[in-house]
């Protein structure tokens, strides 16, 4: 079988999440001695593995279909508003911010704006358009992984992602600005959109990523309770739309089950067994599509 679409999923950090959520949604892959391409049990879906900073240029070139990627590689790219690259949906994760980072000696009274200072990044791009904006006298170079080790001897700032700060302040960094926030995108060819077959299969995949995306944001709360208080109990629950409620047998109450935040669920068991409810049961789902 020839296969309808070509997509691509990112090499190194965030490979075994995509994978993953592939793996949730039916899409599981075999590898070979052919590392960069292994097969899909879908025979219509065709696999290539590519740095995540290689797969906008790459999508918007037209030499794929669809593939996953940082926003940051796509604003780094001056891909935004690309003609042939279009944003199917955003995964949420891998979230992290581009800042600006400095040695703490230079964050005191903005040391750094007062001096001819070397900038390290991987984002050229994206630094160069910063520290136009904020008019500061640098020489830029461009880094190769672990930027944040640079300062001070070889740097007086560092434009780097972060997801937490930590590595920064273990280094003795101080974020004196944020440039933006990252998450990871399903990104497509419009070419690909355009083609009806093609599109299709996106949509199948974007309903399929977002209902484990709905599911990991949900639990399912069932438990008995009695006649009298079934009232004051539904009208108490959070839920997509309605609870289903049944009758348990010889009319010794009912069963109710419904979706409910999972954040909020340990704050609501003990309000459930105030209200009268009992035999709680809490379960994990794998896919909502509401």
């Amino acid at each position: 079988m020839t296969p309808l679409l070509k997509l691509v999923i990112p090499k190194g950090r965030l490979q075994e999440k995509v994978e993953g959520l592939l793996a949730r949604i039916g899409l599981h892959l075999t590898y070979s001695s052919r590392s960069y391409r292994p097969v899909c049990s879908d025979p219509a879906i065709e696999i290539k593995l590519l740095k995540p900073q290689n797969i906008p240029a790459l999508i918007a070139l037209g030499r794929h279909d669809a593939g996953f990627s940082g926003l940051d590689w796509v604003i780094e790219q001056g891909l935004e508003t690309h003609d042939n690259l279009r944003e199917v949906m955003d995964l949420g994760f891998n979230r992290v911010r581009i800042v600006a980072a400095v040695p703490e000696t230079l964050a005191v009274d903005e040391a750094y704006r007062k001096r001819r200072i070397i900038v390290a990044t991987e984002y050229p791009v994206i630094a160069q358009r910063y520290l136009d904006a904020q008019k500061l006298d640098a020489v830029l170079i461009k880094s190769y992984g672990a930027t944040e080790a640079l300062p001070p001897e070889d740097a007086d700032m560092i434009i780097d992602n972060t997801s937490t700060g930590s590595t920064l302040a273990m280094n003795r960094l101080a974020i004196v600005d944020e440039l933006l926030s990252s998450t990871t995108r399903l990104l497509a060819s419009g070419e690909a959109l355009d083609d009806p077959a093609r599109a299709g299969k996106l949509a199948e995949i974007r309903m399929l990523i977002q209902s484990v995306l709905n599911a990991d944001k949900k639990v399912l709360l069932e438990m008995n309770v009695g006649a009298a208080q079934l009232e004051a109990l539904v009208s108490n629950l959070p839920c997509m739309r309605a609870p289903t409620v049944s009758p348990l047998h010889d009319g010794a109450g009912y069963a109710v089950k419904v979706a409910v935040s999972a954040a909020e669920a340990p704050r609501l068991i003990p309000q459930l067994v105030k209200l009268g409810a009992s035999d709680i049961l809490e379960y994990r789902l794998a896919k909502i599509v509401p």
